[in-house]
């Protein structure tokens, strides 16, 4: 086969797929009007009502709580809850802590180098 020849055939190959892509978009638009026109609100609560009966009938939380795993997966959860959060409440006191020593030391320059200064002694320096 020659150069032309598969180049060619390359570009029959490339005009049948963009057929395809355009049909396969037609068919997507198709599928996706019919889909929404089939729903309507008594189909939608029937398919509530049977897909809710299924559900309840298989009983999923009894299984669960069985096995023993669901109190595993909830103490798991919490743990981890309880962590983050506590992280989150250290984090956020350490901001508050830094604020207030800020705030201090703006609004008050020699009350926060009065309290870091040792008191001094005051009978040392009154005279007899």
């Amino acid at each position: 086969m020659g150069f032309r020849q598969l180049l060619t055939k390359v570009q029959q190959a490339e005009a049948a797929l963009e057929t395809r892509e355009r049909l396969v978009a037609d068919d997507w638009r198709h599928l996706k009007r019919t889909w929404k026109e089939t729903w309507t609100p008594a189909r939608i609560i029937i398919a509530g009502l049977v897909s809710g009966f299924l559900v309840g009938r298989a009983q999923p939380l009894r299984t669960v709580a069985r096995s023993g795993q669901f109190m595993q997966l909830v103490t798991m959860l919490s743990g981890l809850f309880a962590g983050g959060t506590a992280k989150v409440a250290a984090e956020e006191a350490g901001h508050a802590a830094d604020t207030a020593e800020n705030v201090a030391e703006a609004v008050a320059p020699e009350a926060a180098s009065s309290q870091a200064a040792p008191p001094q002694d005051v009978s040392s320096t009154t005279g007899p």
